[in-house]
C-alpha cells in the first residue's frame, strides 16, 4: 500500500482528495499548511507529496524543493499558465495539474509518478535480486529481454562456447561480451577488442594475426596479432559482417584448430582464446548476399545472443535513465532534482535510433545543461528528441537547421529506416561504409 501525503489549506478540497484516495486503496496522510507538511515529510514514510501551490507559512514551490528529493512531487495551481509548469518542473515536480482537479487525470499521474519510484528503487536492486555471484551494475533493465539476456550471460560465461550477440549499433553488446568474460575462467587473462569495420582487409588481418618483418611496405619489424596477445583470455571481433571472405576462411580455421600464421611467415602458432562476435548485421541475409560463410555462421552462432533495439523494451528506458543521471551527475559533482513527468514522456515515447549509446548522450547532455540543484526537463533535452515526427515521416523542412545538422538528420533518418544496418544506410546516403562510420563517431550518433 502506498502512502500519499496531500498538502492542502482548503478544508473542503483537502477532503475531496483524501476520500478519492482512500477509496482507491492507498493510504493518505493530510496536512493542513506547508509547516505541517514539512514535519510530516521529515518523520513519516512518505511514497508521493501533493501540494497545493498556495498555502500558509510555507507555500507550494518551498514545499515543493525541500520534498522533491524525497518523494515524487505532484503540485496543484489555479494558476494554469506555461511559467508556472516551467518553474515548477525546474524544482523537480513530476507534474502539475490545475483547478478544478481532474481527478481521473490525477490519478493517471500518481500512477505514473510511483510507477517510476518503484523503477528507480528496483534499479538500484536489480544485480543483487538476480544473482548476488554476478555483478550486471553496467547493465540496466527489467524488461522480459533483459532478464533472458542476464540468465543467458550467466549460463554461457563459464564455458568456452563461441557466443555471436546480435543487435542494432548502440544496443550495448559490448557490455554483455565484458560481462561475459568477467565471469568467465579467463577473467584474469586478456580480453582483446577488434572493430572488424574500422579497419582496411590487408590492416585488419595483420592486427589479428600479427606480421613478420618485411611482410609488406612498411612492416619494419615484427609485431604480435590481437590473437597472440589474447592468449587464455577471450577476443571480442566487433561488426563481424564487415569481415572480407578470406579473412573470414582464416578465421574459421582458428576456430576450428586454434592455429594460424602470421602475415608473410610460415611459423603456425597456437593459441587458446575464446571468441565472441558482434555484429548488427543480419548475417543469414549475408549469406544469401554471398559475403559471410555459411560454415562460420555456424561456428560463431553456437550460442547467439540477441539484443533488442531501445524502442522494443521501453520499460527500461525510466531504469537507464535513473542509472545515467546518477552517474553523470556524480562525474560532474552536480547536484541534479530529478526529471519531470513531461521531460520523461518525451524521453519514453522518442525512438531511439542510436539506442542505449544515445540516450546516455542525451542524458549526458541534459546533466550540463541544467542549473545546479534542478530537475532536467524538455528544455534541457537535445533538439532532435522533439524533431522525431520529421525522421519518422522523411519530412526535409528544418529552417534553422546548418548543413552539419541536416547531414547528422540524414544519417539519423537512414539508419531508421534500415533498422540500424549500416551497410544498408550508407549504400542509401550513397557514402562509403567507412566514411558512414566516420560521421556517425564525428555526431555521436
Amino acid at each position: 500500500m502506498y502512502t500519499i501525503l496531500i498538502a492542502e489549506d482548503d478544508p473542503v478540497g483537502r477532503e475531496t482528495l483524501i476520500e478519492a484516495f482512500e477509496e482507491r486503496g492507498y493510504k493518505v496522510h493530510a496536512a493542513i499548511d506547508g509547516e505541517d507538511a514539512k514535519m510530516k515529510l521529515q518523520t513519516e514514510e512518505i511514497d508521493l507529496l501533493i501540494t497545493d501551490y498556495v498555502m500558509p507559512k510555507i507555500d507550494g514551490m518551498k514545499l515543493l524543493e525541500f520534498g522533491a528529493p524525497l518523494c515524487p512531487v505532484i503540485l496543484i495551481t489555479a494558476h494554469g499558465t506555461v511559467e508556472y509548469a516551467v518553474e515548477s518542473m525546474k524544482l523537480g515536480a513530476f507534474d502539475f495539474v490545475t483547478k478544478p482537479v481532474n481527478l481521473p487525470h490525477l490519478f493517471a499521474l500518481v500512477e505514473r509518478a510511483l510507477q517510476m519510484k518503484n523503477l528507480q528503487s528496483e534499479n538500484e536492486n536489480l544485480a543483487q535480486r538476480i544473482d548476488e555471484a554476478f555483478d550486471f551494475s553496467n547493465m540496466v533493465g527489467h524488461s522480459v529481454a533483459m532478464r533472458t539476456i542476464f540468465q543467458q550471460i550467466k549460463q554461457a560465461a563459464p564455458t568456452d562456447t563461441t557466443i555471436c550477440i546480435q543487435g542494432e549499433s548502440g544496443t550495448g553488446k559490448e557490455l554483455i561480451a565484458n560481462a561475459i568474460h568477467q565471469h568467465s575462467r579467463r577473467s584474469t587473462k586478456p580480453f582483446v577488442k577488434v572493430n572488424c569495420a574500422a579497419l582496411a582487409e590487408n590492416l585488419l588481418e595483420s592486427e589479428l594475426f600479427g606480421h613478420e618483418k618485411g611482410a609488406f611496405t612498411g612492416a619494419i619489424k615484427q609485431q604480435f596479432g590481437r590473437f597472440e596477445r589474447a592468449d587464455g583470455g577471450s577476443i571480442l571481433l566487433d561488426e563481424i559482417s564487415e569481415m572480407s571472405p578470406a579473412l573470414q576462411a582464416k578465421l574459421l580455421r582458428v576456430l576450428q584448430e586454434q592455429q594460424f600464421e602470421r602475415v608473410g611467415g610460415n611459423e603456425t602458432l597456437k593459441v587458446d582464446v575464446r571468441v565472441i562476435a558482434a555484429t548488427n548485421a543480419d548475417l543469414k541475409e549475408r549469406i544469401t548476399e554471398g559475403t559471410f560463410r555459411e560454415d562460420l555462421f555456424y561456428r560463431i552462432s553456437v550460442f547467439p545472443i540477441y539484443v533488442p533495439p531501445l524502442r522494443e523494451r521501453k520499460d527500461d528506458i525510466p531504469l537507464l535513465i535513473d542509472h545515467f543521471l546518477r552517474h553523470h551527475s556524480k562525474n560532474m559533482s552536480k547536484s541534479i532534482n530529478g526529471i519531470s513527468g513531461e521531460a520523461l514522456d518525451s524521453l519514453v515515447n522518442y525512438d531511439w535510433p542510436g539506442n542505449i549509446r544515445q540516450l546516455q548522450n542525451a542524458i549526458e547532455r541534459a546533466c550540463v545543461m541544467v542549473p545546479e540543484g534542478k530537475a532536467v526537463s524538455n528544455e534541457h533535452l537535445p533538439p532532435e528528441i522533439f524533431q522525431s515526427e520529421y525522421y519518422k515521416n522523411g519530412k526535409d523542412y528544418f529552417p534553422d537547421a546548418t548543413m552539419e545538422e541536416l547531414e547528422k538528420m540524414a544519417i539519423e533518418r537512414a539508419l531508421i529506416k534500415h533498422n540500424g544496418n549500416k551497410s544498408k544506410a550508407a549504400a542509401a546516403l550513397k557514402i562509403g561504409l567507412k566514411t558512414l562510420y566516420r560521421k556517425i563517431e564525428k555526431y555521436n550518433i
